[in-house]
């Protein structure tokens, strides 16, 4: 391979949310960009992850659906469904579309797309490697670049636990989303976002499902009323639910997968046709050679950074889930964003408080802000303001009515510190939260803005009036 140094303005690793994003923000303010890419555009979260997912969920809703028509005295024939079907159109009409949007938005913002791995050797430099069996750094092959300035994106990987090696029929969310049927046991370790979404999804489907959770509750992060209901809905599935277990080991053959688990310190077994695993993800900074820079990790291998996204290496920076903050795309989109504005010298900041966050489960969960629990931890007089969808007309019509709409404020001035909502719509309504979140808004602003009736955002407005004082329907 040729020694030569190709000289650059701007790289960026990884094509993930947070690379491809900070490449045509980073193109629009000037830069000369070049993007390396070792997989395909969109990253974890369009190829394997959050688009794919919903993709799946909503298949999984509309065959409840149409078997459930009878609540509308509508009678069908039970529905079935032809998953091979449902999986090319989950990877042609919904992947493929978004990935190839994204190397056509890239295309027309003149970003230089290098397919290839990436790994740094110092500060200034890193060369590109063939995509396969890493080569010894000291052979010097790959075609090297000199940056002016670097973002890395890496992302993240699955988490592989002791006695459940990804592999046959224990697989990870990649796994999961592409199996090639509809299993009619399904194991799934790990109840956070990515295992409760993907366990209704199935369920919804026709599976049986089981969900083994480490902690004393799915979806910890989330406030207990709110995962009560999701909790509820997962039971009416069928869904089996065991907290504070302990996942042992796997065993299997050609035709299912047999899981040990504890729970209170005793040992049961689940025959499943597939054992999903999803107990979190690891950054993807051991591997990129940033032992020969000054950018510095902390004990779970995420990157330093101060509030731009720059890291003790002034010239690189660190985004997406490598860096601090919420492993979520829009984080990683913003984030994005921000790194790029920072080398054009625009005065940018990452601001993790306003960053929503949504769990696709049944019903939807979205938070944003703080929670009652964490406002108090602040010293802040707090106040919590609660609207059900069950007084709302559309929500009752939509045979969706349960779940809520709750402000988290400052009772002494109204200013509104967090949202949350479980219920219906929940992942399109967080917006509206978020930006009274985001503009330091007080209650009474929401309270006055009106909203259109019959729909779903009423309640956010709803609880609203709750806060200050004058409800109208509760």
């Amino acid at each position: 391979m040729a020694d030569d140094v190709e000289k650059k303005e701007t790289v960026i690793i990884g094509g993930g949310p947070g690379g491809y994003v900070a490449a045509i923000r980073a193109s629009e303010l000037g830069q000369k960009v070049t993007l390396i890419e070792k997989g395909n555009l969109g990253g974890v979260c369009l190829n394997v992850g959050c688009v794919p997912s919903k993709a799946l969920i909503a298949a999984g809703h509309r065959l409840q659906e149409a078997n459930d028509a009878s609540t509308y005295g509508i009678t069908t024939q039970p529905a079935t469904i032809d998953f091979a079907k449902t999986q090319e159109w989950k990877q042609k009409k919904v992947v493929d579309r978004m990935t190839s949007g994204v190397e056509m938005l890239l295309k027309k913002h003149k970003v230089e797309i290098i397919k290839g791995e990436a790994v740094l050797d110092s500060d200034t430099t890193l060369r590109v490697m063939p995509v396969g069996p890493r080569q010894f750094m000291e052979n010097n092959t790959g075609q090297k670049i000199q940056f002016d300035n670097l973002i890395i994106a890496t992302g993240s990987r699955p988490i592989e636990i002791p006695g459940f090696k990804f592999d046959g029929r224990v697989v990870d969310s990649t796994g999961g989303l592409n199996l090639p049927e509809i299993p009619k046991e399904f194991v799934v370790i790990g109840g956070g976002y990515v295992g409760t979404e993907l366990a209704g999804a199935y369920a919804n489907l026709g599976a049986h499902v089981t969900i083994i959770e480490g902690l004393d509750s799915i979806l910890n992060g989330f406030t207990k009323d709110m995962v009560h209901v999701v909790l509820n809905n997962l039971k009416k599935k069928g869904v089996d639910v065991f907290t504070s277990a302990k996942a042992i080991s796997s065993t299997q053959d050609d035709s299912s997968v047999t899981v040990t688990y504890e729970v209170d310190g005793k040992q049961s077994t689940i025959k499943a046709d597939y054992c999903m695993v999803t107990v979190g993800r690891k950054p993807n900074t051991d591997d990129i050679g940033l032992e020969y820079t000054k950018v510095k990790t902390n004990d779970h291998g995420i990157v330093q950074t101060d509030e731009q996204g720059r890291t003790d290496s002034p010239h690189i920076f660190a985004i997406g889930d490598i860096a601090s903050g919420p492993a979520l795309a829009h984080k990683a989109f913003f984030q994005g964003k921000v790194a790029a504005g920072a080398i054009s010298g625009k005065n940018t900041a990452n601001d993790y408080v306003g960053v929503p966050a949504v769990c696709f489960s049944d019903p939807e969960l979205a938070v944003v802000g703080l929670t009652q629990a964490q406002a108090k931890d602040k010293g802040i007089n707090v106040g919590t303001a609660k609207f059900p969808f069950a007084g709302n007309a559309r929500a009752v019509s939509l045979d969706q009515a349960e779940g809520f709409v709750r402000w988290i404020f400052d009772k002494d001035d109204k200013t509104i510190l967090g949202g949350e909502i479980v219920g219906p719509g929940a992942s399109d309504l967080i917006a509206e939260m978020s930006l009274a979140v985001n503009g330091h808004m007080n209650l009474e602003d929401i309270s006055l803005t009106i909203h259109p009736h019959p729909t779903l955002s009423e309640p956010v407005q709803e609880a609203a009036d709750v806060g200050i004082g004058f409800p109208t329907h509760i």
